[in-house]
């Protein structure tokens, strides 16, 4: 769902558990607004669904047999046909050695599996209208993994801390506000709402950041915008 579009969110439930994916589903069929078009017990048959139903968000189990969620992630996102298509991973504590790669791979938000249905419900709205987010309780451990994965060598193209907070303090103060917006979860018409400017402004505004912090998609965004110090963990609303 793009933020101009009108119609429920279309949404794929992606779990190894059947339950699981029983539970999710109850959530959201209780929402007026939001519809779920397919679930998939493993990564490849996400993408084939993916594919075929066109969703506005998958929700991504990581650990799961034979193709994982970070694997389907990010063969989602590296067909064109399925640009459109946002992520939402659904992860434990335990699923630690896999978060850095689900955010390389370009998932554009993180919640715990115990997560409340109100969080749950709001983060699929926001990932749909194009916003990114992170549930207090990851974002430590997003950018905890994210600094040991880089030191190791992967994700590659980001930079060292130092050079991250450089570029950080190069933004103009616009593009600031709108990374600060960004790292809370703001999608871009909240964000044009915010700072009062158009949504042109705002697209442009995330061009520049992307280019400017050397990173590929809006999840990274919010993970630079908390190594550099420019938002504290717990300090707001993710």
């Amino acid at each position: 769902m793009h933020e101009d579009q009108a119609g429920p969110v279309r949404v794929v439930i992606v779990d190894d558990q059947a339950m699981i994916r029983v539970g999710l589903r109850m959530i959201l069929d209780h929402e007026p607004d939001v519809t779920c078009v397919g679930e998939a017990g493993d990564g490849e048959a996400a993408v084939a669904l993916a594919a075929r139903e066109r969703p506005d968000v998958v929700l991504m189990d990581i650990r799961m047999p034979g193709v994982d969620g970070v694997t389907a992630t990010r063969l989602i996102r590296e067909d064109p046909d399925l640009a459109d298509v946002r992520v939402a991973v659904l992860t434990t504590f335990d699923d630690e050695e896999y978060v850095t790669g689900a955010l390389a791979a370009g998932a554009d938000a993180f919640l715990l599996k115990d997560t409340d249905p109100a969080t749950l419900v709001d983060c699929v709205h926001r990932v749909a209208r194009g916003g990114a987010m992170l549930e207090p309780a990851v974002t430590p451990l997003v950018v905890r993994h994210w600094r040991v994965g880089r030191a190791a060598g992967a994700p590659a193209g980001t930079a060292p801390d130092p050079a991250l907070r450089a570029a950080v303090a190069e933004l103009t103060a616009r593009e600031t506000d709108v990374l600060r917006a960004v790292a809370r979860g703001a999608s871009n018409a909240e964000v044009a709402e915010a700072l009062d400017v158009s949504m042109a402004t705002v697209k442009s505004h995330v061009h520049a950041l992307l280019r400017k912090l050397g990173v590929t998609h809006r999840a990274a965004l919010v993970v630079a915008a908390y190594e550099s110090g420019l938002v504290v963990p717990g300090a707001a609303d993710a």
